[in-house]
């Protein structure tokens, strides 16, 4: 898949992640988008290291691993941004 695709997937991801974890980001919803797309880029290809789903495809262990790392980008930025 392209890079295009991956920034599209990351930007479905980072809306998801972002709707399980409501509230107002220090940033706007630009910056939320970047961290989800990044999230999703790193979630995409960590869970390619363990064998749920990989970066060459759209699978759902890709898809569940891309959201979960736009969580926690989310929540550490969120984090940092606090402090």
């Amino acid at each position: 898949m392209g890079i295009l695709s991956w920034i599209l997937f990351g930007l479905i991801a980072g809306v998801i992640a972002k709707w399980l974890m409501p509230g107002k980001d220090p940033g706007g919803i630009i910056v939320t988008i970047l961290i989800g797309i990044a999230g999703a880029f790193v979630g995409g290809w960590l869970g390619s290291m363990v064998g749920m789903g990989s970066m060459g495809d759209f699978s759902l262990g890709s898809f569940i691993t891309a959201i979960v790392g736009a969580l926690i980008l989310l929540g550490g930025y969120r984090l940092l941004k606090k402090a």
